[in-house]
């Protein structure tokens, strides 16, 4: 039986304060009905800002009992990245919340070096695959979107996402590379990006989107645009495309190593 899934994306402005990015989203996810996933943009509580690691919070912080209070209330998973303090070092970790209240993270493989994200943060290890109603789902953070060895579909994924804070200037970039991840990987790919200036005046777009798996762009949120838009995904129209076009079983085999 194949479950459809309901995946929210929430393309929003970014403050530099806490309460009010909280605040804010409250806003915006109060527009939601029905949804299984809510997707929030990377370091959704603060703006990406990694130099500014007196922002972090531990696993018992506020932002993500503010996540837990969400997922239980709207009975639906709640997906962002934020600054994770933990065991004296600093992770740009996506935190995945369960309306069960269960908590899977990811951090960040491929650190940033415009902004030297490394002198900061540290580096994740690996890549994580979460299930969610009978749905494989690879998490994934914004520049990982440009290494497609990291995100290859060795292990036939149903989903690939990226949360970001994916400037402007580089937008076209941001459009290429994620229907490039969707054809090569066989796989339904969504990108949530957010919009606004940040405190260095860099303008965000957004340009969210979730692209089907022959590259089709099935949803698209307009440029400087908030918005919460709600997608439904149907597994039975991805095993279709696998089965016509049969291109992941002439992959190269590999193993991913730190």
């Amino acid at each position: 039986m194949h479950i459809p899934l309901r995946i929210s994306l929430i393309q929003t402005k970014l403050y530099s304060t806490k309460n009010k990015n909280l605040s804010h989203l409250d806003n915006l996810i109060n527009r939601i009905e029905n949804t299984d996933i809510i997707l929030l943009p990377e370091m959704f509580n603060t703006s990406f800002c990694p130099n500014k690691t007196h922002l972090a919070e531990t696993m018992k912080g506020e932002t993500i009992k503010w996540m837990k209070r969400k997922a239980r209330h709207y009975k639906c998973s709640i997906v962002g990245s934020l600054m994770i303090k933990e065991k004296q070092k600093i992770f740009n970790r996506l935190v995945w919340i369960t309306s069960k209240k269960e908590i899977i993270t990811y951090d960040k493989k491929h650190l940033f070096p415009l902004v030297n994200e490394r002198k900061y943060l540290v580096a994740g290890k690996k890549r994580v695959i979460i299930k969610e109603k009978g749905w494989k789902i690879c998490p994934q953070i914004c520049y990982d979107l440009r290494f497609p060895v990291f995100s290859r579909n060795n292990i036939d994924y149903d989903i690939l996402i990226y949360v970001s804070n994916w400037p402007e200037n580089r937008i076209d970039a941001w459009k290429i590379l994620l229907k490039a991840r969707a054809i090569e990987n066989q796989c339904y790919t969504i990108g949530v990006n957010r919009v606004g200036k940040d405190n260095n005046n860099i303008n965000f777009s957004g340009e969210s989107m979730a692209i089907d798996p022959n590259g089709k762009v099935l949803n698209l949120i307009g440029v400087n645009t908030e918005k919460t838009d709600t997608i439904v995904f149907q597994k039975k129209e991805l095993h279709k495309t696998r089965i016509k076009y049969p291109f992941l079983k002439d992959r190269d085999s590999f193993t991913l190593i730190n």
